[in-house]
């Protein structure tokens, strides 16, 4: 009997069945070749303290990172890719490659970095999905790290400053969006009928940035004018991810969306609780240790206190 394989990452939301990009891969990839995986969402009783998931576990090993784990499942005999040519290999690589340098970074600027996005969305649903105190500071250590990566990659002369690296990074996604477009075509799939691994990383990336519904959406209406693409999300969401997700109503996303909007409220509300509370304690006066009086003996009391010490 195989070894049981269990994958943790963040859960779902928007009809999406994680909001995680690189939990999605792994989820998109497991169903592609038919991995047996077991998945557990991070909820109120995780423990870990930097968010890098997904990560597989068996009997033996833990694997983290999507090319790992995806590593991990062909060694496991679990291949979505075994129909493909060395051709359409290498072009596998290339494009991923493409995705990792063009879109990745206007991905992860427009949940963590885009100020509206964060503290309207993403912040306030991450930290529903984790215990207190951990919420109020991981969403704030990611966030921290998705800038940091940003600006390691595309932060480089002659793009100094945040505003034009913005820029660029969504030019740089949006022609990488119409290349997929254009690479896909009419097709189901980026190579004939059978998903891939390709199939797995481009839906990954382009799921949450089609389905989380944020109030900053530059780079999400370029995608939505790319009907091919949103197709291709649709398609392996109902085909792959129908039974798991059950479907949400119109009427239960909005349910949804209002019950985010209170949260919001909430975790804003004790961030800023918080802040106020450490500047009133930074800002405080620090006054000098006090010293004890020195009480002083009457010549009577000195003289009935040393008759005291000398008494056997």
């Amino acid at each position: 009997m195989a070894a049981p394989l269990e994958l943790s990452c963040w859960a779902g939301g928007w009809g999406l069945p994680s909001v995680h990009s690189e939990s999605l891969v792994v989820m998109a990839y497991a169903k592609f070749c038919g991995a047996p995986l077991k998945v557990n969402v991070i909820d109120n009783t995780w423990r870990g303290s930097r968010g890098d998931v997904p990560i597989l576990t068996t009997e033996d090993n833990m694997v983290s990172q999507p090319a790992k784990i995806l590593n991990f499942l062909r060694k496991q005999k679990y291949n979505a890719d075994y129909e493909l040519s060395a051709k359409q290999g290498a072009d596998t690589l290339a494009y991923i490659a493409l995705l990792e340098e063009k879109l990745l970074p206007a991905v992860l600027h427009t949940f963590w970095v885009e100020s509206d996005n964060y503290f309207t969305v993403t912040k306030p649903w991450f930290a529903s999905q984790i215990p207190f105190p951990l919420s109020l500071i991981l969403p704030g250590r990611m966030s921290k790290g998705a800038l940091n990566r940003i600006l390691l990659t595309r932060g480089q002369p002659p793009l100094y400053h945040l505003r034009e690296v913005e820029a660029q990074i969504y030019r740089d996604a949006k022609e990488c969006l119409n290349l997929l477009s254009n690479r896909l075509g009419t097709s189901q799939f980026f190579f004939g009928d059978t998903p891939s691994t390709l199939d797995a990383y481009v839906f990954g990336f382009l799921a949450p940035l089609y389905k989380v519904r944020f109030p900053k959406v530059q780079l999400q209406e370029h995608l939505k004018q790319l009907s091919n693409l949103c197709r291709f999300c649709d398609d392996i969401l109902s085909s792959y991810f129908r039974l798991s997700l059950g479907g949400i109503s119109p009427a239960g996303q909005e349910t949804v969306d209002a019950n985010l909007q209170k949260l919001t409220q909430l975790v804003n509300k004790e961030s800023n609780l918080i802040e106020k509370m450490d500047d009133n304690l930074r800002q405080s006066p620090q006054l000098p240790p006090r010293k004890l009086p020195t009480l002083k003996l009457t010549p009577a009391e000195e003289e009935n206190n040393s008759f005291q010490r000398l008494s056997p």
